[in-house]
């Protein structure tokens, strides 16, 4: 009877022992699961399977675009445009044509013309770049995590032509509290006169009193 009870005894603790592991394994399991998932980043914006719907730039109603090689964009971008659109570089504050520009009208893609930003979400935040409460076409505007020179901010590219565009932050004014802070050398102004004459005649609505 004695060996019985110890042989049941030890049977015991051993499966005490297994149990324990388990639940020990089970935990750090999670834990490193947890260390695995991205960061989130407050100010950043995730792409859902509820995406805008993006619209294609003039003459390519099929949806169909296809960018420029960085040959040809060499030869029709000015040194600036390219630095920055293709090589993610900013230009210097309140230097540079859009920043204190008061035209009315939209601002496109100057790859691709892909409709980006309107004059009516536009604001002066004092940063010496133009700054747009929101996006003209949301769904043309993606933002990416950039941990570049050691900070996490979000950067914001097009979606056609993947141009660099510049960052967004969660100042901004209400109604939206975002800032836009977009380089003018990846803007082209269309004004409200030439909306239909370049293929932009769905937002003239936008500029009617």
């Amino acid at each position: 009877m004695k060996k019985i009870v110890k042989l049941t005894l030890t049977g015991l603790i051993l499966a005490g022992l297994i149990v324990t592991a388990y639940a020990t394994g089970q935990s750090e399991s999670k834990e490193m699961d947890k260390e695995m998932e991205p960061p989130k980043m407050e100010g950043s914006m995730e792409m859902t399977m509820d995406a805008p719907m993006a619209v294609p730039p003039p003459g390519a109603e099929t949806g169909r675009y296809e960018k420029p090689s960085y040959d040809e964009l060499s030869r029709t971008l000015t040194d600036l445009q390219l630095q920055v659109t293709q090589n993610d570089g900013t230009e210097r504050a309140f230097s540079n044509e859009y920043w204190d520009h008061k035209g009315v009208g939209i601002y496109v893609d100057i790859v691709s013309g892909e409709p980006l930003f309107s004059s009516t979400d536009k604001y002066k935040s004092g940063t010496g770049w133009p700054s747009f409460t929101q996006p003209l076409e949301e769904g043309n505007v993606m933002n990416l995590t950039d941990d570049a020179f050691g900070m996490i901010r979000v950067e914001v590219r097009s979606l056609y032509a993947d141009s660099h565009l510049g960052h967004v932050f969660n100042d901004g004014p209400q109604p939206t509290g975002l800032r836009y802070c977009i380089n003018s050398a990846s803007l082209r102004f269309v004004s409200v006169d030439d909306l239909e004459e370049e293929g932009y005649e769905q937002y003239i609505s936008l500029f009617k009193n």
